[in-house]
């Protein structure tokens, strides 16, 4: 999330209420979380085992729970006793939860040319283009963005928070929800079936791209990357910070696990289980998915297994 002015060290050490060390002098554009973390932006980490992943990465501002770093050259960190704390407190400064008080926000921009049907609910700053064709009971919630010429059908969530939890074992509550800021963005032509849902970004965003099409009943989970003129088949389901190239395709009730890649023009068969990142232009099957190619000559052979046993039992 970028905030909507620069705000200074002193600025954000006032607010969360933090030692700072390093570069007090530099100017603050936003924060976000390891995995989409950019120049100008604030992260937080308040496990040992993670802080030398914050503080050499692009994020030139730190959150921490410790003094006894090597703050690289350059870099601010805020020293607090609770990081994930003081996370929340920014993200809630500057995107404060404000209630709905009608169905569709008035400051929601809709273009005329396109059709809303009843019982649709578009939530603050959604921003819909030309075209479009909402179905009866979607929710388009906060901060949306979509394009031309976009189909989304009854029952899809759009923009629902992410699943995307603080773990800590030595609190009451061990799971803390890490507010989200972030949003989705729906480029043109894109088709969305019923009982979709598409979480948004942490705090930046998840991107559909165009032309990608979409059966009943997907999940897509908090800042995935989809490209162009993607094909997904019922009950597929795509875990947070996945990116998907353009052209591919994954048939039904295929799972995807988190923060990997499948290259362009893959094609993953029903029902696998991709774990790790996939090169492109190939066919994929199985639990984890491999080469399709691989998968059908071990079918082969376990199929002639019997015959190898008598003859080994023969012999």
């Amino acid at each position: 999330m970028k905030f909507p002015t620069p705000v200074s060290v002193q600025w954000i050490a006032n607010l969360i209420h933090a030692e700072v060390a390093g570069n007090t002098a530099a100017i603050i554009l936003g924060i976000n979380e390891i995995h989409k973390v950019e120049l100008g932006d604030l992260v937080f980490v308040d496990h040992p085992k993670y802080y030398q992943t914050c503080l050499q990465s692009a994020a030139d501002f730190i959150i921490i729970n410790t003094k006894d770093v090597a703050i690289p050259e350059g870099k601010t960190i805020f020293i607090v006793d609770e990081p994930f704390e003081a996370y929340l407190t920014i993200v809630n400064h500057f995107k404060p939860f404000i209630a709905p008080q009608q169905s569709i926000s008035a400051n929601a921009h809709i273009d005329a040319s396109s059709v809303i049907m009843p019982n649709v609910f578009i939530g603050n700053n959604v921003q819909i283009g030309k075209n479009c064709l909402i179905y009866p009971n979607v929710s388009i919630l906060n901060d949306t963005v979509i394009g031309n010429n976009v189909i989304i059908q009854s029952g899809s969530v759009i923009g629902g928070d992410a699943f995307y939890y603080n773990g800590k074992k030595n609190r009451d509550v061990w799971y803390k929800r890490m507010q989200s800021c972030g949003n989705v963005v729906i480029d043109d032509d894109v088709e969305i079936g019923c009982n979709c849902t598409i979480d948004r970004g942490v705090t930046a965003e998840t991107k559909i791209g165009q032309g990608t099409k979409m059966d009943n009943l997907i999940h897509i989970g908090h800042d995935v990357s989809i490209g162009k003129n993607c094909l997904f088949a019922s009950q597929v389901g795509i875990a947070g910070g996945t990116i998907i190239e353009d052209g591919v395709i994954l048939w039904g009730q295929v799972g995807v696990n988190k923060t990997i890649t499948i290259g362009a023009n893959a094609v993953v068969m029903g029902q696998s289980g991709v774990t790790a990142s996939l090169p492109g232009g190939k066919t994929y099957m199985g639990y984890p998915a491999e080469e399709a190619s691989i998968i059908r000559r071990q079918f082969v052979w376990m199929k002639r297994i019997p015959e190898l046993w008598k003859k080994v039992m023969d012999a």
